[in-house]
């Protein structure tokens, strides 16, 4: 009996198999990523996917940013001042109203120019072109008396403009801003406390100027 020839199975289909399921588990993560319009995120595993097809230099803007921000504040030592965060839509940044402001009023003090400054001269270079604005003005139920703020919606308007002008005065369009004025209607914590008296602490955290800095999207 003549012996059988041995049947030899091709299995290189499997690599080219196997990298098009890694491709397709790629973009479905990115799809989910960019679904739930997390930008930082989202720029993570761009950034990891440019980095796994051998691009070396791979762009992390939001990253970046928080680097140099925090640089800012802890070299001014104004972490008591400034907070620095991220939300989905990219970076954070809260000023403290007592700080910046005296009550009733939305002229920016003076003790307050040099973090500013040091802050709008990191958010106008060039990298950051493509990043726009939301700035934010809040303020406790602190009452307060003063003819050309009547009310809470005018002065946290007017401090959210005053910063606005002041990032505008160095360099950044206004065209890339928006401001809006919440007045006391988003704190942070309970202005009062269950005997409906208030809580002083709390009051003066529920007072600040909030920047939403995000990437442009189209």
């Amino acid at each position: 009996m003549k012996e059988k020839k041995e049947v030899q199975i091709d299995s290189s289909w499997q690599d080219t198999y196997g990298d098009m399921v890694t491709l397709l588990l790629c973009f479905f993560v990115m799809m989910v990523a960019a679904s739930s319009v997390d930008q930082a995120k989202y720029e993570q595993i761009q950034a990891g996917m440019q980095e796994g097809l051998g691009k070396a230099d791979v762009q992390r803007p939001i990253e970046m940013m928080m680097v140099e921000l925090a640089d800012d504040i802890q070299s001014l030592d104004a972490s008591d001042k400034v907070s620095l965060g991220s939300d989905t839509q990219g970076v954070v940044l809260e000023f403290n109203g007592d700080t910046f402001f005296d009550t009733g009023s939305a002229e920016i003090k003076p003790s307050a120019f040099p973090v500013l400054k040091k802050i709008a001269a990191t958010l106008q270079s060039d990298r950051y072109m493509k990043f726009d604005f939301s700035i934010e003005g809040h303020t406790s139920n602190r009452a307060f008396q003063n003819d050309k703020y009547p009310t809470h919606w005018e002065l946290s308007a007017a401090r959210a403009a005053s910063v606005a002008r002041f990032l505008q005065d160095r360099g950044i369009s206004h065209s890339r801003m928006r401001i809006t004025g919440f007045a006391d209607n988003v704190p942070k914590l309970p202005n009062l406390d269950p005997f409906n008296e208030p809580i002083p602490q709390n009051q003066i955290q529920n007072q600040r100027v909030v920047i939403h800095i995000e990437p442009r999207v189209y």
